[in-house]
């Protein structure tokens, strides 16, 4: 059988894949494996969303196994998926879920679920809450034992109050295009860069239910970018639909993805004496420019396989101070326990009002190499990625690029996609490398 939950949660296309019969068992089964116990205390989950159509019912449903089991609800509204892993700690709260399918398309939807403290869960406790929904319910209280659902009227004024800590000065004279993919910052991202200083023009922030991701936010930057140049701005930043991603944009309109985000963050707290023992930590995605500039720069890099939970677990490992993924997953555990994207920003933006540099110079420190990545679309990832003849192909590839490059074929952790990525020393080179080896792969659909 099939692993219930991937590496973000369970995700699915909602109302076939991801029913509201899954998620009432999955919020049951979360309240039996995580509530707490005490004498004359009430068990307490945070609950939150993106704005989503779909996440109305999907809410509903969470909040019906949640009670059933005799845990309180704390509605928060449509937040981003950071605030939730950080009001389920300010709350004290024994567990919280986050609805959201992050940048996947708007028919897709996904439950997300963070232990005490705000933290991931490990692959164990998420196996068991899976044996938990396959067992079903056993007995459940009644009357007074019953649940009941608060909605907290203050979730996004101490959400913003929290990641405002992350302004390290004044952004007084900076102006920045935000990009809220309609998503769930549509509201906390505008009012966090005003609130430090920048003058701040917010695009795609009318969320209708319909529109989240769609030709916006962090997966398509051509509208940021155009909006950065026409604004004149200093910078733009690109949020997905969950907003725990940040991407940037210069004011010459060229993207700065995370991997130049991540040298430009490691550099200003190394100077800051911040970087727990000058180590930052990526995964395999990240480009061999980044290992260049960190060992130029006297910084170790600790890689992790893909996923913002791997590399969350080599931060605790090692207290480490700054993680991330080249999509724009920045964890900055003094901010929060997961990636926080409104954080990234006002980090980023912090370093150019100190420096007085702009956001092209910071970023040039990292000499990108020629990068492919190509998606492709299968009926069962894990089996086509392990298929001899996909294996063959990745391996010519790998001949062919020697030392001057690398090839990395992986299954997706959220989608029914194969991804293929090539470094070489040139682009063309890049890309018909990664064309071949994807075709190999499309002769699997």
């Amino acid at each position: 059988m099939a692993r219930l939950f991937g590496t973000d949660g369970v995700r699915g296309v909602a109302n076939r894949d991801l029913t509201p019969e899954l998620a009432v068992a999955l919020g049951s089964a979360a309240a039996r494996r995580l509530a707490r116990t005490g004498p004359g205390r009430r068990q307490v989950a945070v609950i939150g969303r993106d704005p989503r159509a779909s996440g109305e019912m999907l809410e509903a449903a969470v909040t019906a196994g949640v009670t059933s089991e005799g845990v309180d609800v704390l509605r928060v509204g449509v937040l981003p998926t950071p605030a939730i892993a950080y009001l389920t700690n300010a709350y004290d709260a024994s567990f919280g879920v986050m609805i959201s399918a992050s940048h996947n398309p708007m028919p897709d939807n996904g439950i997300k679920i963070f232990g005490p403290g705000g933290h991931k869960l490990d692959d164990a406790a998420e196996d068991r809450i899976a044996e938990l929904v396959i067992a079903g319910p056993a007995d459940r209280p009644v009357g007074a034992g019953i649940g009941r659902v608060v909605y907290a009227e203050d979730a996004l004024e101490r959400y913003l109050r929290h990641v405002g800590k992350a302004a390290s000065a004044p952004l007084d004279g900076l102006t920045v295009v935000v990009d809220c993919a309609h998503g769930a910052a549509f509201a906390a991202a505008p009012q966090a860069y005003r609130a430090a200083g920048a003058t701040v023009i917010a695009i795609n922030a009318e969320p209708d239910g319909l529109n989240i991701n769609d030709g916006c936010g962090s997966t398509h930057m051509e509208h940021l970018r155009e909006a950065v140049r026409a604004h004149g701005a200093d910078l733009g930043l690109a949020h997905d639909g969950d907003a725990d991603r940040c991407l940037a944009v210069d004011a010459a309109g060229d993207i700065i993805d995370g991997d130049a985000i991540m040298v430009v963050l490691a550099l200003a707290m190394k100077d800051a004496d911040e970087l727990a023992s000058h180590t930052l930590v990526t995964t395999v995605m990240s480009n061999q420019g980044l290992h260049l500039a960190m060992r130029d720069a006297g910084i170790a890099v600790r890689t992790t396989g893909v996923g913002d939970r791997y590399v969350l677990e080599e931060l605790r490992a090692g207290e480490y101070t700054l993680g991330g993924e080249q999509s724009g997953h920045i964890v900055l555990p003094a901010y929060g326990p997961t990636g926080d994207g409104i954080v990234t920003g006002l980090r980023l933006m912090s370093r150019m009002a100190q420096t007085g540099k702009s956001l092209a110079e910071l970023a040039a420190t990292m000499h990108t190499l020629p990068q492919v990545l190509i998606n492709v679309a299968v009926a069962d990832k894990t089996t086509v990625a392990a298929a001899p003849d996909v294996q063959i192909a990745v391996k010519e590839a790998e001949a062919e690029l020697g030392d001057t490059g690398r090839i990395l074929l992986r299954p997706s952790g959220t989608e029914q996609l194969v991804r293929v990525m090539v470094e070489a020393g040139d682009e063309d080179t890049a890309r018909q490398l990664a064309v071949r080896v994807a075709r190999s792969v499309s002769q699997h659909r």
